[in-house]
């Protein structure tokens, strides 16, 4: 069977981030996207201009709707908004066994916000313990984790103390440090392990995360070990990355249509 990941996560209308970015990333590698909406953002490469909830109950009852009929091998968690969405998204989980990789989308690309102050809690208590993995870049990481992050070792030890909130996993992405070379560090209760890669120098880098959580997710619904997963991930982010299309006159999107070109 085609593996099933369900996508819990935000609308981007300008196509590069958000659940745009999840389907085309796990329709690549393989997998069947099904999809809860959070909310509709407006934005293009340029920013967000406007945010429009989607009401709890039915953004539960569109997960309700999928795992009811399709199922899922392993969900995707992205863009909450606020904590009565975050509650419902949490309730409408209990019971579920599959692997979750939790993204926790606090800003977008340009700079606006995507998760309320008040909803960092309702997230850390409802949703971050019952993550398989959880994939912060250095702001979200020193939001979660209460600590400053300066460098690769500041990274690695607020990626362990995240642990003791709950989760199987932790992945720290050093995208946002000041190096050559773009450190992540991938975290478990009883290992570490270290990814390195050159920086690649471009503006078009709207959907990063997005794209690197939903292809370790596609990899998990496909039965690859953690590890594995991430590895698949790092590399179709890479070759993404590469293969920008050049779209947009701000943060352009990436090329995930990389293999068909």
């Amino acid at each position: 069977m085609i593996p099933r990941v369900l996508i819990i996560a935000g609308s981007d209308s300008g196509g590069g981030a958000g659940i745009q970015a999840d389907i085309k990333t796990v329709t690549m590698l393989g997998g069947y996207a099904a999809t809860a909406v959070t909310a509709v953002t407006v934005q293009n490469t340029l920013g967000v201009s406007a945010i429009h909830p989607i009401p709890p109950d039915i953004v539960a009852s569109q997960i309700a709707a999928v795992l009811g009929d399709i199922g899922a091998d392993a969900i995707k968690i992205g863009m909450l908004g606020d904590a009565a969405t975050i509650d419902a998204v949490a309730r409408a989980l209990v019971g579920v066994s599959v692997p979750i990789v939790l993204d926790p989308v606090m800003v977008a690309k340009g700079g606006a916000s995507l998760l309320q102050d008040e909803a960092v809690e309702a997230l850390v208590r409802l949703l971050v313990p019952r993550a398989a993995l959880i994939t912060p870049n250095v702001p979200e990481l020193e939001v979660l984790s209460g600590s400053e992050v300066a460098d690769e070792a500041d990274m690695l030890l607020a990626a362990q103390e995240l642990l003791a909130a709950g989760p199987g996993a932790v992945l720290a992405k050093g995208g946002h440090l000041a190096s050559e070379r773009v450190v992540d560090w991938l975290v478990t209760h009883n290992s570490q392990q270290r990814f390195e890669a050159p920086r690649i120098t471009t503006r078009h880098t709207h959907g990063t995360g997005c794209t690197l959580s939903s292809a370790i997710v596609a990899g998990l619904a496909a039965g690859l070990p953690m590890v594995a997963a991430v590895e698949r991930a790092r590399a179709f982010l890479l070759s993404a990355l590469a293969q920008a299309p050049g779209l947009g006159q701000g943060h352009g999107p990436l090329g995930h249509n990389f293999a068909l070109l």
